[in-house]
């Protein structure tokens, strides 16, 4: 399959909660893939998805992203983020963190490189 994403992904299992509408019907989902501009999430049925925007809420990251469904087949739904308002980390350590996160995955991408893992 042609993988269209502009950046990679990390791989990862971070508990989610969707926000499908205006009401503010939630549902729980597990954040299989996560990267700067999407992720891919897999809910535990299949749910009717909003077409325009939804918010993804990553509790393990403290952040809130609002994203546009790009593709689903079942349960599995690819997101991409909106860049008009990405909420920031609640606070400073959390931010810190973040960053932490993002080093160690840019490490773990050039030991593979220069392992020839790639």
């Amino acid at each position: 399959m042609l993988d269209r994403r502009q950046g990679a992904r990390d791989k990862v299992i971070y508990g989610g909660v969707a926000e499908l509408d205006e009401r503010g019907t939630t549902r729980e989902c597990i954040v299989r893939n996560i990267s700067d501009k999407g992720a891919s999430v897999e809910f535990s049925n299949i749910v009717n998805l909003p077409k325009e925007q939804m918010s993804l809420r990553i509790a393990r990251k403290g952040r809130s992203f609002l994203a546009k469904v790009v593709w689903w087949r079942d349960n599995f739904v690819g997101l991409a983020f909106s860049a008009e308002t990405p909420s920031e980390p609640v606070s400073d350590l959390e931010e810190r963190l973040r960053r932490s996160e993002i080093k160690k995955r840019q490490l773990q991408r050039r030991i593979k490189e220069l392992l020839g893992e790639r």
